[in-house]
């Protein structure tokens, strides 16, 4: 059951005419509502691993009381470290226990050295590195005083299993989101108008862009070996687009549901193909996840080392963007694809750039100086560089996909492929409708005051998805991470 489903639909629509019209204003039985809610969203894609996921949240509802009630730093470290060791030990089961085992029979392989090493058939949880990360933020700012324990186990396992946000996030912080859950809820117009074209807009981006751009990533990098360098670039270029509209397009549904809701959780996507550095890019992409790291990891092991200077601190940021590579899975490709990213900070670093904010300068007409423009696009070449690495199975393939790109095929003319002349028009007018809106929270954000206007502009996106859009019900990429 996934936000562009009919399924969810309905369900939707159950939950909120409950939690609005019999609930009003009852902020306990509402929470418990959205708890249910959640737990059957979750239990719909992923039932068998339900129980661990109570489990665990019961095991970091009371470990978080018993950090704040322990008597010294040293047993506030001792039970957060436990907590850690806790739930990044079950991320590592679940996640990477058959990726170590093959990587320590390929090591023993390499050597002439027989094993009996066998992987196991592990259910790996749908949304585990989500709810992870909230459960050990949760933990850990409570050890650093940032926040107090929860005493509601409502409040605190609904801030865990939040249904529009669980499966892929945004990763809310507890200071964000349960301070909301203890407040009283009514229904608020403008907020829910907001989220309703938010959710248009995700919609669109995940319907009508990503989707499309897959058929022709998909077919490409199945076939890449028999492909053109120009059908590979361009291939390439199209799968930027589709993990940018797909995993954009599911926050902004999931920040438009929450909205319906009541609550305001966290931005995840800043328009980063406007960005004019990596920095900056990351800066813009998906934010919950890098500025969580940047708290938890990065900050830590720069203050570490600063008297390193900036070894210490290119250090702190390849080992931060190894994590932030394999976060995404069990796969050597993952690893490599975060080192990547982590040495094109080296020269920001150098330079003393890595901090410093850019300015979007334009023209008098509103399109970009011919400077920015340049960095743009250089930014925007880097990361599609990296992202082949990201969509590869593996690492032969990429470096194969590469390699078959930068040959003199490059320059050849692709053939006109069905599908394609939709995406040449439908990526320009994303680009346009989020320049446009860059100051904005979201593609939709700002709409002419003329309400025939307005209903012009929803009924022609209602139209575009439904005329161009791909009704597979296809899940969105980064519910596999």
């Amino acid at each position: 059951m996934v936000f562009n489903t009919p399924d969810f639909l309905f369900f939707f629509i159950a939950v909120f005419s409950f939690y609005y019209f019999f609930l009003k204003e009852k902020t306990k039985l509402q929470n418990i509502l959205l708890l249910v809610a959640s737990y059957i969203f979750y239990a719909w894609v992923s039932l068998k691993i339900l129980p661990l996921f109570v489990l665990t949240t019961i095991v970091f509802y009371s470990l978080g009381i018993v950090v704040s009630q322990a008597k010294t730093d040293k047993y506030k470290s001792l039970f957060t470290a436990l907590g850690v060791i806790f739930g990044v030990g079950t991320l590592l089961y679940f996640k990477y226990f058959n990726f170590f085992l093959l990587s320590f029979k390929s090591i023993f392989d390499a050597f002439g050295l027989q094993t009996n090493l066998h992987t196991f058939n592990i259910i790996l949880p749908i949304g585990i590195s989500f709810y992870t990360f909230r459960l050990l933020s949760y933990i850990i700012d409570i050890q650093r005083n940032k926040i107090k324990p929860t005493r509601n186990l409502i409040d605190f396992a609904l801030y865990v299993a939040f249904f529009p946000c669980i499966l892929s996030g945004p990763i809310d912080r507890p200071a964000t989101l349960i301070p909301q859950l203890q407040r009283k809820r009514i229904f608020d117009y403008s907020l829910a108008v907001d989220g309703m074209r938010q959710i248009l807009w995700g919609l669109l981006k995940k319907m009508v862009i990503a989707d499309n751009c897959a058929l022709y990533v998909n077919n490409t990098f199945e076939t890449y070996q028999g492909q053109s360098g120009s059908t590979l670039l361009l291939a390439a270029v199209f799968y930027s687009f589709q993990l940018y509209a797909d995993f954009s397009g599911y926050s902004d549904m999931a920040i438009g549901v929450s909205k319906l809701l009541g609550f305001r959780v966290t931005k995840n996507f800043d328009y980063p193909f406007f960005a004019q550095n990596i920095a900056e890019y990351w800066r813009k992409w998906h934010i919950s996840l890098t500025s969580w790291l940047t708290d938890y990891v990065f900050m830590p092991l720069n203050i570490k080392w600063r008297d390193w200077g900036n070894r210490g601190t290119i250090a702190a940021i390849i080992i931060t963007f190894i994590l932030i590579g394999a976060w995404h899975g069990d796969n050597w490709r993952f690893v490599i694809f975060g080192f990547y990213h982590g040495i094109l900070y080296i020269p920001l670093i150098l330079s003393g750039a890595m901090f410093k904010k850019t300015k979007l300068e334009t023209y008098k007409w509103g399109l970009p100086k011919l400077n920015v423009l340049f960095n743009i696009l250089l930014t925007f070449s880097i990361v599609t560089l990296g992202n082949i690495i990201f969509r590869s199975d593996n690492l032969e393939q990429a470096f194969e996909y590469l390699r078959g790109m930068a040959n003199m095929s490059l320059f050849s003319i692709s053939i006109i492929k069905s599908g394609l002349a939709l995406l040449l028009i439908s990526i320009p007018f994303l680009l346009f409708v989020e320049w446009l809106q860059r100051n904005k929270e979201h593609g939709l954000s700002k709409l002419p005051s003329n309400i025939v206007l307005r209903w012009m502009i929803y009924v022609s996106f209602c139209i575009i998805i439904y005329k161009f859009g791909i009704f597979n019900y296809s899940k969105f990429i980064y519910f596999q991470f």
